[in-house]
């Protein structure tokens, strides 16, 4: 990418992610859409708790955890007893090798960091990733 391109800075995509998460529930609902229009779907999983009133309703559930992952890294967001609990992972060919819990804010600057290398390396993501910081 280039400054032509409209580059996607480090810092517009951290605040773009930051933006809603003083309420995890909100912050986990649109990180997840985020993050599902920015990358390929076996780039991100989302895991949800359904309630019976859910499953009897045909919704979704509630967000409890999101991994993405972005090569040898894997980044976790879940929801423990309503605050997040945040992991930035090394895996390889799906094994954790090693695991790290880190504060949401150290969390977010590293995906941030993470997207936009990939955006770097990918026109689509990189696309997609301009969308989440105009906010449309």
């Amino acid at each position: 990418m280039t400054e032509y391109d409209d580059a996607l800075s480090l810092d517009m995509v951290t605040a773009a992610l930051r933006a809603d998460s003083a309420d995890v529930a909100v912050y986990a609902k649109v990180l997840t859409q985020s993050l599902s229009d920015a990358l390929p779907p076996d780039f991100v999983t989302v895991e949800r708790k359904q309630s019976m009133g859910d499953r009897m309703r045909g919704r979704a559930g509630e967000v409890t955890r999101i991994i993405v992952r972005l090569g040898d890294q894997q980044m976790t967001l879940s929801v423990q007893n309503g605050r997040p609990v945040a992991e930035i992972c090394r895996a390889v060919r799906g094994v954790v090798l090693s695991r790290q819990t880190v504060p949401l804010s150290e969390w977010t600057t590293a995906l941030a960091s993470a997207l936009v290398t990939h955006a770097e390396q990918n026109a689509q993501a990189a696309q997609a990733l301009r969308k989440l910081v105009a906010g449309s």
